[in-house]
Order: structure tokens, then sequence, then C-alpha cells
């Protein structure tokens, strides 16, 4: 075991429990506040095919950006764990509807029950949760590898669909190491702002070429 994996590893725990200590009340303002800082963002107001996630372990709550999509008239999904390759770690999309019936998968997550789900590539945008991340885009996740598995195909960025991380403004450090495996975001939003992707190749944040 690599210095940096254990690194990965106090870190995540270090993130989810920072995260899953907030009150209700500073939940409920961060879930607004993410709001606030996508509904102006064109990409977002252009989209109709959306995913978005069921928080968990303090993540940071999509609702009321799902409530303003489905206002929208946007086909809203919710990730499953693809149901027909045995032991799976990719993701299709089943789309979200109010009488919607539940399972839960093999780690302890509801997902909608359907005969119907959407491959990765039909979608225009997904938001996906994050554990950890920095200024010049990198992320850390829960370390599964689901996301990353899923959207390969979509190298480089620019293939569809979008996608934009979405943390609490806390989950931000200094500086994490990018994994070659780690499909990069086309942006992070947090309750405190929204950091667009830097294109690859281009010098960090605050650093010039």
């Amino acid at each position: 075991m690599t210095a940096e994996l254990n690194d990965r590893r106090s870190l995540r725990l270090q993130l989810r429990n920072a995260r899953r200590a907030l009150s209700e009340e500073e939940q409920r303002k961060a879930a607004n506040g993410v709001l606030a800082q996508l509904y102006v963002r064109p990409e977002v107001r252009r989209a109709r095919r959306v995913a978005v996630y069921l928080p968990q372990d303090g993540e940071i709550d999509p609702g009321p950006l799902t409530e303003w999509l489905n206002a929208r008239g946007c086909l809203v999904c919710l990730p499953v764990i693809d149901p027909i390759a045995r032991g799976s770690q990719r993701l299709r999309f089943a789309p979200w509807r109010p009488d919607v019936r539940w399972q839960t998968n093999r780690f302890g997550i509801a997902e909608p029950v359907t005969s119907r789900s959407l491959e990765p590539w039909t979608l225009d945008l997904v938001f996906l949760p994050l554990v950890g991340f920095d200024a010049n885009g990198n992320r850390l996740g829960m370390g599964g590898g689901f996301y990353d598995r899923t959207f390969d195909h979509r190298r480089p960025r620019a293939y569809r669909p979008r996608l934009i991380g979405l943390a609490h403004g806390l989950q931000q450090v200094d500086a994490l190491p990018c994994a070659e495996h780690d499909v990069p975001l086309n942006g992070i939003a947090t309750d405190r702002a929204f950091l667009p992707a830097r294109p690859a190749g281009s010098a960090p944040r605050g650093e010039q070429p």
C-alpha cells in the first residue's frame, strides 16, 4: 500500500466526518446555495436530460436543484448500478417520477425500480457527489470508481455528458493528486462558488504558464 493511497484514505475519512457534522440547517442552506450557483449557468439552463443523486453520508443535497429542473420540464434521472452485468461497477440512469418504487442496492443505497434506464452518453448533464476537491478541479470520490468507469468513454472533456461535481465548500483542500483513471469534470459547484474546469495543459489557477 503506497503512502499516497494511505493519504487519500485518511483525507477521505476526514472530509466525510466534516460534512456529516453539518447541522440540518447548515445542510438546508448549502442545498439552496448550490442551486443559486447553478441555475444561472448556461449549460444547466440548456440541459434537458439531467442526472442527480440521492444524498447520503452528509453529501450536499441536490433536492432544490432537482425541483427547479423538474419545473423546467427536464427529464431528471438517478443513477442505478447496471442491472445487466453481474458485479458491474458501471452506472445506468433511471428516470425519476413522483410515484417511483424503490429498492436497495448492494451498498444499501436506494435506487428506482424501473424497466427503463438510459445509457450515460444520452444525458446532457450529470451532477455527481464529491468527497473532496481542489481549485484545479481534481476530485476525490468514495473510492469505488463507478463514475470513472461509467464515463470513461467521455475523454476528452468536451464529450457528452457534461459532468459537474457538487460539494460543500468545506470539502475543498489545497491540492489533490490526479489519478490516471480519474475522468475530468467540466466544473465543480459548491454552496459558495462555481469552479469551471481548467483546460487540459494549462497552468493551475493562480500560477502563470
